[in-house]
């Protein structure tokens, strides 16, 4: 999805969480070109959804980035509303569930509020887990766009599961939260880019193959031969000479050398006149034609004249 140099200057861009997010949003954009932000959401995305991001203002970073990376857009071109949607809607525990609930609704209001991108990650942390959970925005207009969006989308595409099984919670002494936190730390320590996937494991959708269509007796059937000792003919008349062709190229060799008794020339006029092919493999060549005018004239005007006919 990403390279490991992309990754890198990722994770230390959400170290900047004492910066106002305007800030942060400036510094991605000046990080990374926009050719490759999509990738880079993607990347968020499973990055959030598996817990690799241990510290609760790195994803409040994350949050904020999914949604100003495409906010002059219109809402059904903003690939990762949906994704924003559906992680408000999702029942979280912890001490950092209200924060993020809470920024989500923020960010998801129409217009979103003006003072989140002026405040750091850590600021509006401290604020919104002091405060009361507030009340989701109204989302139809953002449903609605996107279902029209997704109703060219095969279902089976949209119900995949995620393709990354998180373990289960280390078991030891001392608070779980802390416990949870430590392991999200040493797992992000050690991920790598070829971890991160918006692969899932979608549906089969069985299609077997149909029955054969049984023929009626009107219809032609394909004959499977399945006799052994099957195996192919070789026409042995293929490729060898004519008889007649033979006679008449003999007759004309001796034509061209001398006149012809009358049953001869006979003969090659009436093979001529059976098949005026003939004319083509009788031996003829521009050099014998005065030798065959000058001894038979009678056959060498039928060739003249098969010959033209022909042309």
């Amino acid at each position: 999805m990403i390279s490991a140099k992309e990754l890198a200057s990722l994770l230390e861009l959400f170290k900047d969480d004492d910066k106002p997010l305007e800030a942060v949003s400036a510094s991605f954009h000046k990080a990374f070109a926009r050719s490759e932000h999509f990738r880079l959401a993607c990347a968020m995305c499973a990055m959030l959804v598996d817990g690799l991001l241990a510290a609760p203002a790195h994803r409040l970073i994350a949050y904020f980035l999914l949604r100003d990376m495409y906010s002059a857009e219109p809402l059904a071109a903003q690939p990762f509303l949906p994704f924003l949607v559906e992680q408000l809607g999702r029942e979280r525990d912890g001490s950092n569930a209200q924060v993020e609930h809470n920024l989500l609704c923020l960010l998801l209001a129409e217009p979103p509020h003006k003072d989140v991108p002026k405040r750091s990650a850590l600021e509006i942390r401290a604020s919104l887990a002091a405060g009361e959970p507030l009340p989701a925005p109204n989302l139809r207009a953002v449903q609605v766009a996107f279902a029209e969006r997704d109703q060219h989308i095969p279902a089976l595409r949209r119900k995949g599961i995620h393709a990354t099984v998180r373990a289960p919670a280390a078991e030891g002494e001392g608070d779980a939260e802390t416990l949870a936190d430590a392991a999200r730390d040493s797992k992000l320590d050690a991920l790598s880019a070829r971890e991160l996937s918006c692969s899932s494991f979608e549906p089969a959708f069985a299609r077997p193959p149909p029955p054969l269509l049984g023929a009626g007796e009107d219809e032609v059937l394909w004959l499977s031969p399945c006799a052994e000792g099957t195996m192919l003919l070789w026409d042995h008349s293929m490729c060898t000479d004519n008889v007649k062709s033979s006679e008449v190229r003999e007759l004309m060799s001796k034509a061209f050398k001398g006149p012809l008794v009358p049953q001869q020339q006979q003969q090659v006029l009436s093979e001529l006149e059976s098949d005026a092919k003939l004319v083509y493999h009788c031996g003829l060549t521009p050099k014998r034609l005065p030798d065959l005018v000058e001894n038979n004239p009678v056959i060498a005007i039928e060739v003249f004249l098969k010959l033209m006919s022909s042309s």
